[in-house]
């Protein structure tokens, strides 16, 4: 846990939150600013910046705990959808830099809006980045 890290204290109980889960390495709360009604955080207990910093045995779990959440919150809202959001870096909208992922219901008509525009490729350019990214695997 880092001390000046305040998504460290809310994973780790050093603040009162409203917690919908908890074990030994996660702690979901509800967001303070949702988007929507029901939305949840998922925190990991140990800091860890970003998607990038993440050990491959906690993603393992991260995904198991974030399905068993959404399934919790799709019952209990009885919501349409659910988006689950992780941004990493600032340019994706990251503004803690304590891993962390959004569970927000959706509904149909709802008015929660995630903007981005539709774009388009080039003539071989899918393939030609798709190439470099494998690359990098």
């Amino acid at each position: 846990m880092q001390d000046n890290c305040i998504f460290c204290k809310l994973a780790n109980g050093v603040f009162d939150t409203i917690t919908v889960y908890e074990d030994a390495d996660f702690r979901a709360i509800m967001d303070i600013a949702p988007a929507a009604r029901g939305h949840i955080l998922l925190l990991p207990k140990e800091h860890m910046a970003d998607l990038l910093e993440m050990d491959e045995n906690v993603s393992q779990k991260a995904l198991a705990v974030l399905q068993k959440i959404a399934k919790a919150l799709k019952e209990t809202m009885k919501c349409d959808g659910i988006n689950l959001i992780q941004n990493t870096g600032t340019a994706a909208g990251q503004t803690v830099f304590h891993l962390h992922f959004h569970l927000i219901p959706r509904f149909d008509e709802d008015m929660v809006i995630l903007p981005w525009e539709h774009l388009s490729y080039a003539e071989g350019e899918a393939l030609s980045i798709a190439n470099k990214i494998k690359e990098n695997l």
